[in-house]
């Protein structure tokens, strides 16, 4: 059973150094922590495990720290400078309950049950001007589960997430990608998305209501949930070594239905990317 979750988080400027701080720490505390309870694997002395010996708690884990460029709001021409932030969870052992596995280079086929959160900034006509009038939009946490199946060459997923802080609506996500591997360290990924909110998502994001039509430059826009975008994500992963390694990936969006009619909505095409270390931590306790 495998349950990543694998997560990210888009975050505007004035979020980075917030994000910056809660990445050190996290690696702090995991690094002070590791190393003494691993042990080698196979012949080759640099790649080190978990030791599969006993049932004191484990745990491992690989956060993903950089940089990211996304549109400054859903449905911007113009695009904000970010902190992005990502989690993944490869291995969880609880006395005998065991989830994921310790290898590093462990690489799950079949079915699996996944973790997936997102941040959306707080939008603000502060920020930007061409949204004078309309409510400010608080930030938001999704959180929420999936299902993927993974093969050795492609992986079909879909996710579902709840806007447990801010929009408190339902969103969820259906995408695939075929993987390409020019040689054993590096990766390469490419396939469709789908993305889907429901009436309280698209009323938060894409909505104009008659008040903020009165105040606004905007006409009143009643946005109905469903199908709100499809596009295409493409991505590379190079593993330095067993613990740290690059990631970066491209992806466009092609906003749909309400979301592209909104007159809140300057431009249909949504480019974002993004590229970052990542860091394998392998814990015992």
């Amino acid at each position: 059973m495998r349950l990543p979750a694998e997560s990210y988080v888009l975050m505007p400027n004035r979020s980075v150094a917030f994000a910056a701080a809660i990445l050190t720490g996290l690696t702090s505390l995991a690094s002070a922590q590791e190393a003494d309870r691993q042990v080698p694997l196979g012949s080759d002395p640099g790649r080190t495990v978990l030791s599969t010996q006993g049932s004191g708690p484990a745990l491992g884990f690989t956060l993903r720290g950089g940089v990211g460029v996304a549109p400054s709001y859903f449905g911007s021409d113009s695009s904000d400078a970010s902190a992005d932030v990502g989690f993944e969870l490869n291995y969880l052992r609880l006395g005998e309950f065991t989830i994921g596995n310790p290898d590093p280079l462990y690489e799950p086929r079949g079915f699996g049950v996944t973790g997936s959160f997102r941040y959306i900034g707080e939008r603000s006509a502060s920020d930007d001007a061409e949204l004078a009038g309309l409510n400010d939009v608080d930030a938001s946490l999704e959180l929420g589960a999936g299902l993927r199946y993974s093969a050795e060459n492609f992986e079909v997923f879909g996710n579902v997430r709840y806007g447990a802080i801010g929009h408190e609506a339902f969103v969820g996500e259906l995408g695939a990608d075929v993987f390409l591997r020019p040689s054993d360290r590096l990766t390469l990924r490419a396939g469709p998305r789908a993305f889907f909110g429901d009436s309280d998502y698209a009323a938060t994001y894409f909505g104009v209501t008659p008040g903020e039509a009165g105040a606004s430059a905007f006409a009143p826009f009643e946005a109905s949930g469903g199908l709100l975008s499809t596009g295409i994500e493409i991505g590379a992963g190079y593993q330095i070594n067993d613990r740290w390694g690059i990631d970066a990936a491209v992806r466009y969006d092609r906003l749909r239905n309400d979301a592209a009619d909104s007159p809140i909505t300057v431009d249909d095409d949504q480019v974002s990317a993004r590229i970052g270390l990542t860091r394998r931590f392998t814990l015992g306790f």
